[in-house]
């Protein structure tokens, strides 16, 4: 027996009562134009800018935009205001610059998204070949099986892409390594042709050995292994860093802590979002595995903040208050 229209009709008003009434309550943004990020030329940043739009326009109903820019371009556009909020700065990359922005009183730094590393790798299948190969300084005794293929009778460690700072770091970690005469540092022509050799290798399983850094998609999709250097000594890391350092002394790479940017006049305006850009942390792992997942599924940024979003909600949901994060919730 069917239910009367009218009945029916009744019903369905309930129903769509009830479900409005169990809707995450609409929320209005602090600021009434697009919140603008800065795109920065490189995984982890274009990640992060996607995680944060989204919580952003689903949990605070705000517009945002993103403008494409180099590091330093976009730190200066951070501090006219032409952009809001840049997701990662590396202040150890930047120091001179970072230091003149915050001075200026137009750009703040908050919180910590995570800290990132640098350092001299090998795959972990090379390890297996080599149990002994555990510090860069073992290098030395295995030169026959990273040989360079131009120059053979010396190994070839990959290196930082040609005019990045990095390279006087490695030339005087190798000079203090002492393995000038039996390696060459070969600095690739860009990022792009570094990640092609490393990658072309290691499905090959040939033994390569090259400087990266973390997090990053390529780190976080293979199975690699850290050579380990001495512990961390400051004095020793400012010369390594100077292309005059006279005598290099091996350590560790410095820790770099990355923290949010944000415009001071775009902070003050917007208290709320100012408070969620200082609770933002993101775990090694968590940024780790989502770079992986974006690499190995040959991804688009927007698609892997979509992939941490939804993997990681016991991370995100500690950054914004509850009712934010229900929408957000909602929204995936």
């Amino acid at each position: 027996m069917h239910a009367p229209r009218i009945v029916r009709k009744a019903l369905a008003t309930l129903a769509s009562v009830a479900a409005l009434a169990c809707a995450p309550t609409a929320s209005a943004c602090e600021i009434d134009r697009p919140v603008r990020f800065s795109g920065l030329n490189w995984e982890s940043n274009l990640v992060m800018v996607g995680i944060q739009r989204f919580i952003l326009e689903k949990g605070y109903g705000c517009k945002t935009a993103m403008e494409i820019g180099e590091t330093l371009p976009m730190l200066a556009a951070l501090q006219r205001g032409d952009v809001d909020v840049t997701p990662e700065v590396w202040p150890g990359q930047i120091e001179g610059a970072w230091k003149k922005a915050l001075a200026s009183g137009k750009v703040l730094g908050v919180g910590h998204v995570f800290t990132a590393g640098e350092g001299w790798y090998v795959p972990r299948y090379t390890v297996e070949r080599h149990p002994d190969l555990r510090q860069a300084a073992d290098l030395q005794r295995y030169k026959n099986i990273f040989i360079d293929p131009e120059d053979p009778a010396k190994g070839r460690i990959y290196g930082c892409p040609a005019g990045w700072a990095c390279g006087t770091l490695n030339e005087n970690l190798l000079k203090a390594l002492g393995l000038e005469r039996d390696y060459n540092l070969f600095a690739p022509g860009s990022g792009a042709a570094q990640k092609a050799a490393i990658m072309s290798a290691y499905k090959r399983k040939r033994d390569i050995v090259f400087y990266y850094w973390t997090p990053t998609a390529l780190v976080g999709a293979l199975d690699l292994v850290k050579l380990e250097l001495p512990a961390f000594d400051q004095a020793a890391y400012t010369c390594m860093t100077d292309p005059k350092c006279a005598k290099p002394v091996a350590t560790e790479f410095k820790p770099n802590p990355v923290v949010t940017g944000l415009n001071a006049d775009f902070a003050r305006q917007a208290p709320a979002l100012h408070r969620f850009f200082e609770a933002l942390t993101v775990p090694d792992e968590a940024i780790g595995a989502t770079l992986g997942w974006l690499e190995n599924e040959k991804a688009e940024a927007d698609d892997a903040a979509l992939y941490f979003l939804r993997q990681y909600g016991d991370v995100w949901k500690k950054w914004v208050p509850a009712d934010v994060a229900q929408r957000v919730q909602a929204a995936l």
